[in-house]
């Protein structure tokens, strides 16, 4: 039996070693030997009184506002930001999730120095000091032998305040290479909006308000963008507007979340959404639906998509494309958009591109309810992290880069093995990464400087498109640093002073804190926002969250510019190519991102493992998805094991049968597979980029993942397909876990 004191040191065992809340004042951490962090706690903390302080989600790139709930120094929950208003205090598992980033016991505590040969894991702990003298005399020699154009910089993608301090790093170090890579950027979306429309960044896309929603390929209720905000305008169009119901339609070979939710779901055969789109086009404008005076210049371009020549394509019925096509323009206001499934096939800028066009034979450009340009954002920064990862693999591998640092990406996991970027992170003299867990990249570096997480940092995010108004939201620390990292902006900022010379000059904040506050002073001096001093304007930021709304004097909406003679060139010839022979591999092969995985960013935290996928509920693994009467003909049952082969390569999954995909295809998400990430990402599932040709836009650089053919060969085993579908047990996983009084006195006495 347990006494008092016993069950006290018990429940404050994983407690300790977490520091106060920012805002109220930083304080030393604790000891990790104490077992009773709080009997007597220190003289600025009051037991038991939660603050909550507001801050930036960076789970993915959506930008959603967060409180973090904080007692005794340590963050306990996340929640939706209710004033932020592109997640309206809602939240995602994912950014829910994002405690466990931070307490994470596979978290690089430390600086490392690699020991032994790249690759290999032997790493030897460091200082600070030791650790950015070692970066800094590797950089020095480059400026001095006129090589600084060899240093590059590849991270994630950033925005806001720290995206311009590392571009002013570069540009004054001398090196044009700063590099954002996401194997989902939106890059051929940008490219479509920019011919099409003209636009130079994502518009807003008002689900909300719109009365029938064509969704081509957009999983916008799960990993699209924002989800959180699309679910909330999905919500209003289905409920917000009294007598008034919108209609959604879903096209996509296979059943996604959002498909699930829509009242229509069309099958299109992979490859054949552009065309579709196209053959809708083709219908309203045979049909007089469109009156503008460029018409006939319209017809001209879609001429060779007729309705019955795109119905053999697609599959999908002639009847049923042109009931399509006046159902849209019938419906005002109405709104297509084209999401990650469809820019995924090599020639994804073609699709996007059709489906601008048919927003714009419907009148959907530039009013609520459709496509809404948003103004720039408050800062531009200076030019850079526009490259593409193809060219960076390629003067890798041509022995251009001596000296990479990382950020916060995983391009050896998240490239096509046929991308060779495991070979072209060997060709690399001196890799450098700043991430905080040694996924497949870092393992790769010869010295790890780990980064803060998001709930220990300073930062901002300016989100796009986020919400249809200007929205800035700021990232502030809610706990002090649990162990032995930097800021990613301090470390930057360090460099520049061990460097000297104009870095030094030109960089002379203290700390990124101080970076950030004095940025922001400029935004306050330029827009002016109803504050009579800057501090009354910087607490009100920081207490709230950030800032939105609309401006003093607020500029007028960018318009857009459509015009068919920009798009020849633009528009498919006939469906997207996959590689391999129909005869020697029958399938096609669609891959998605991962609930919570995402592209497997989210691999190793175990609530995000632990969450049963929406469409399948399996958990803790990877699947390969067929239709059933399929698999019934090739005698596969769920739960065999089979290799997934293509002509690059192949990946052993078991199978779910999965009613919502055409027979002709399978379909597996993307995100387990990991060989490094820490326990609980590694050794689980498998990676389906293995099986992927090396098939990029060449404008654009985005990775061609729908791309390929493949066959399904029975391996004659049974797998491990844990799903939680019809089953109250915990198979295994241990998900209530007890401990007895002698096992806890073993572990007080070991400790």
């Amino acid at each position: 039996m347990l006494n008092r004191r016993d069950f006290l040191q018990l429940i404050g065992l994983g407690g300790a070693g977490t520091g106060l809340g920012f805002l109220l004042g930083e304080s030393g951490k604790m000891p990790v030997t104490h077992l009773i962090p709080y009997l007597v706690p220190p003289e600025d903390v009051i037991p038991g009184v939660a603050n909550w302080y507001a801050s930036l989600c960076t789970q993915c790139h959506a930008g959603c506002g967060i409180i973090v709930r904080v007692m005794e120094g340590r963050a306990k929950k996340i929640e939706g930001n209710p004033q932020h208003p592109v997640n309206r205090g809602r939240l995602c598992v994912r950014g829910q999730a994002g405690l466990q980033v931070l307490y994470n016991p596979d978290r690089i505590k430390t600086p490392l120095r690699r020991q032994g040969r790249q690759g290999e894991g032997g790493f030897q702990e460091i200082t600070w000091e030791e650790g950015l003298s070692l970066l800094t005399e590797n950089l020095k020699p480059l400026a001095a032998n006129q090589e600084s154009d060899r240093l590059y910089l590849l991270t994630s993608p950033i925005r806001g305040h720290l995206r311009s301090l590392l571009e002013r790093f570069m540009r004054i170090y001398g090196s044009p290479h700063y590099l954002q890579y996401d194997l989902f950027q939106h890059k051929n979306l940008l490219l479509a909006n920019k011919v099409s429309m003209g636009m130079e960044a994502l518009p807003y896309y008002d689900i909300a308000n719109t009365k029938l929603l064509l969704s081509f390929g957009a999983d916008f209720l799960d990993t699209w963008m924002s989800p959180v905000n699309h679910s909330l305008g999905y919500g209003h169009l289905r409920q917000g507007r009294p007598g008034s119901r919108g209609k959604v339609i879903q096209i996509e070979p296979r059943l996604s979340l959002t498909g699930a939710n829509a009242d229509e779901w069309i099958p299109v055969r992979p490859g054949t959404e552009g065309l579709l789109a196209l053959g809708m086009a083709y219908a309203i404008l045979e049909g007089g639906y469109y009156r503008g005076g460029d018409k006939r210049e319209w017809q001209e371009l879609v001429d060779r998509y007729h309705p019955k020549d795109v119905a053999v394509w697609t599959e999908v019925d002639e009847k049923k494309i042109r009931r399509l096509a006046e159902e849209f323009v019938s419906a005002q206001p109405a709104l297509a958009i084209g999401g990650e499934n469809i820019s995924s096939y090599e020639n994804g800028v073609s699709h996007l591109v059709a489906v601008n066009i048919l927003n714009h034979l419907a009148g959907n450009i530039g009013k609520n309810g459709g496509i809404i340009p948003l103004n720039p954002p408050l800062i531009k920064g200076e030019k850079g992290g526009e490259g593409k990862i193809t060219d960076f693999t390629e003067d890798a591998l041509r022995g251009d880069i001596k000296t990479l640092i990382l950020y916060n990406t995983n391009p050896v996991f998240t490239t096509p093995k046929s991308m060779r970027m495991d070979e072209a992170f060997n060709k690399i003299p001196f890799v450098v990464s700043l991430s905080g867990f040694m996924d497949e990249s870092t393992a790769m570096a010869d010295l790890i400087l780990p980064a803060h997480s998001f709930l220990e940092d300073w930062g901002d995010d300016f989100a796009e498109p986020g919400a249809s108004i200007p929205v800035a939201t700021v990232m502030q620390p809610v706990v002090s640093p649990l162990w032995d990292t930097k800021g990613i902006g301090d470390i930057f900022l360090s460099l520049a002073k061990g460097l000297g010379g104009s870095l030094l000059r030109e960089m002379l904040w203290d700390d990124f804190g101080v970076f950030l506050k004095d940025s922001w002073r400029k935004i306050y001096e330029e827009e002016r926002p109803g504050h009579t001093c800057f501090d009354d304007f910087w607490n009100q930021v920081l207490t709230q969250g950030g800032w939105w709304g609309a401006p003093a004097q607020p500029p007028r909406p960018p318009s857009a510019s459509v015009s068919p003679r920009n798009l020849h060139g633009f528009l498919s010839t006939g469906p997207s190519r996959f590689d391999g022979p129909e005869k020697d591999y029958p399938f096609y092969l669609i891959l998605y991102p991962h609930s919570g995985h995402l592209d497997g960013r989210g691999a190793n935290l175990p609530w995000l493992q632990e969450m049963p996928d929406p469409m399948t509920s399996v958990v803790w693994g990877s699947w390969v998805e067929m239709n059933p009467q399929t698999a019934k003909e090739h005698g596969i049952r769920e739960g065999d094991m089979v290799w997934v082969e293509s002509p690059y390569g192949r990946v052993p999954l078991p199978v779910y049968l999965y009613p919502g995909i055409r027979p002709d295809t399978v379909s597996i998400p993307i995100g387990q597979g990991h060989h490094s990430y820490g326990r609980y990402a590694t050794g689980r599932g498998a990676n389906p980029m293995d099986v992927l040709p090396f098939h990029a836009d060449t404008r654009t650089g985005a990775i061609g993942l729908n791309s390929t053919r493949v066959r399904i060969v029975k391996s004659g085993e049974t797998g491990k397909l844990v799903k939680m579908e019809g089953s109250t047990k915990e198979l295994g996983r241990r998900i209530v876990q007890t401990l007895t009084p002698e096992e806890f006195v073993k572990l007080r006495t070991e400790a």
